[in-house]
């Protein structure tokens, strides 16, 4: 009897003691496409999952040099869209994609990398299947990469 009330004045006198629950962290981003919030006629804002996807399609759209003090933080995918449609620059594009998810966004683990030629539209679907760490779920970006004559 005394063990259970001593752990109740404890949480009482300790509010940080008591507080301290299993919490998820939360991320927000700003969406890229700029849509207006319906009431507040404000940019709306990305929450969570959807704000950790928006990072990982931003980091592999950008390509080196595009942004100022960080000449490496991109995955250079147009850079490789120009090279001949074979297995090497199929492994050049994977290792890209995976190398910048790694080094640059820790939130997530890649899980695959599936690169498919359209040799038929010049260009290349890239999907890649990805865990987010803090909230154990598995998601997917595909980005279509086409040369535009």
């Amino acid at each position: 009897m005394s063990l259970q009330s001593d752990k109740t004045a404890s949480s009482r006198t300790n509010p940080k003691r008591s507080a301290r629950v299993a919490r998820r962290k939360g991320w927000a981003d700003l969406d890229l496409s700029l849509k207006l919030h319906p009431h507040r006629k404000d940019i709306m804002s990305l929450k969570d999952d959807a704000a950790v996807k928006n990072a990982v399609r931003n980091l592999l759209i950008s390509n080196f040099y595009e942004r100022p003090f960080q000449p490496t933080l991109a995955a250079n995918l147009r850079g490789l869209l120009f090279e001949p449609a074979d297995a090497i620059t199929r492994i050049a594009l994977k290792e890209g994609v995976r190398n910048v998810l790694v080094n640059h966004e820790p939130r997530v683990r890649v899980d695959n990398v599936q690169i498919v030629d359209l040799s038929e539209r010049n260009a290349y679907r890239i999907n890649v299947i990805f865990n987010i760490k803090e909230y154990d779920t598995k998601e997917e970006v595909e980005i279509v990469l086409q040369r535009i004559r």
